[in-house]
């Protein structure tokens, strides 16, 4: 039988979970975290709820991913920079019609080869081509999009990606309320982690009733719990 991941750890596994979804939920600092526990009764040093955050934070991320059911056929490809030890790097992300983040990859570069590189791993991701692709009018996603030969139609446009620009809000609350990311790595990890726990509670809630809301609300919650509890 495989071990549990919460072996060994002090507090139980509902109390590990609140405090991880708390911090990916919402656009909070480690401290936050640890003082809304404290309100509940719960004495947890922020350290620990880091250690806690770099442990599970994938784990709970890959179970929530595995649940999801398949894209859409469009995505919407764009890129932004991000400052890392003063240091400009690249983050290139993928987006389907719906907003909801399908890749990303963190990238020194602003090229073809950078664009090659994520469309590349998003295909071995999910297993299927597009139907289009939609991008701003760069030019390397163009080159990327002839060298893999996609039958896919190719759509460029000063605002044809807006949904894609739209997608980095989060990103960018994230990055001010951490004081801008540490390394090329933890960045990867922490958004990689936090665009599963987004797109699995992004439920849009200007768009439906309020009824609809807490359906898809309580919707939500469970493939929260049914994935943490694997």
């Amino acid at each position: 039988m495989r071990r549990s991941p919460f072996c060994g750890h002090r507090f139980p596994p509902d109390v590990i979970r609140q405090a991880v979804w708390l911090y990916l939920r919402f656009t909070l600092s480690f401290r936050d975290v640890e003082d809304l526990l404290v309100e509940r009764g719960l004495d947890i040093s922020y350290e620990t709820i880091r250690h806690w955050m770099v442990k599970f934070g994938p784990v709970f991320a890959r179970e929530l991913r595995r649940r999801r059911p398949r894209p859409s056929s469009t995505w919407l490809l764009d890129e932004m920079v991000i400052r890392i030890g003063g240091e400009p790097l690249w983050l290139w992300r993928a987006v389907d019609r719906e907003g909801e983040v399908l890749d990303m990859l963190v990238q020194r570069r602003r090229d073809a080869k950078a664009a090659l590189r994520l469309m590349r791993k998003h295909l071995r991701k999910h297993g299927f081509t597009p139907t289009l692709i939609v991008t701003d009018n760069l030019a390397s996603y163009g080159c990327a999009h002839r060298k893999l030969g996609l039958a896919a139609r190719h759509d460029q446009g000063l605002r044809a990606n807006n949904r894609a620009e739209n997608s980095h809000q989060p990103v960018r609350r994230r990055e001010r309320k951490m004081q801008r990311f540490k390394s090329a790595g933890s960045a990867q990890r922490f958004l990689s982690a936090h665009a599963a726990v987004h797109n699995t509670f992004n439920i849009q809630r200007h768009l439906i009733s309020r009824t609809t809301l807490r359906r898809f609300r309580a919707e939500a919650h469970e493939r929260w719990r049914t994935a943490t509890a694997a």
